[in-house]
């Protein structure tokens, strides 16, 4: 077993900091989640958790209100960006702030 550096470890790991901001994403790693379907339950869950009408939660993720009523009452899923979205705002609601803020 190899004995623990700190100080070599660190500067390595400052190197390759380093280097990736320079362009040499060879040593970078990435995780992918794999975001949740969303049933009819979870998104009116969210929705009301956020306490917003269908409307406005439809303006938000960018469909349109039948598309919410239809994931409500189980006739579709969201998928694609919208489930993406969704899976963010349930994360953390602040980023809704964000979305329906006014200029």
């Amino acid at each position: 077993m190899r004995e623990y550096n700190f100080f070599e470890d660190l500067k390595e790991s400052l190197e390759q900091a380093v280097a990736y901001k320079n362009g040499d994403k060879s040593m970078a790693r990435s995780t992918v989640y794999r975001i949740p379907e969303y049933k009819a339950g979870d998104v009116r869950r969210v929705r009301s958790d956020l306490n917003m009408s269908q409307r406005g939660f439809a303006f938000v993720l960018g469909v349109s209100p039948r598309t919410v009523e239809a994931w409500e009452v189980g006739r579709n899923e969201p998928c694609g960006a919208a489930r993406n979205l969704l899976y963010l705002i349930e994360r953390d609601n602040s980023l809704i702030n964000q979305l329906v803020t006014r200029q």
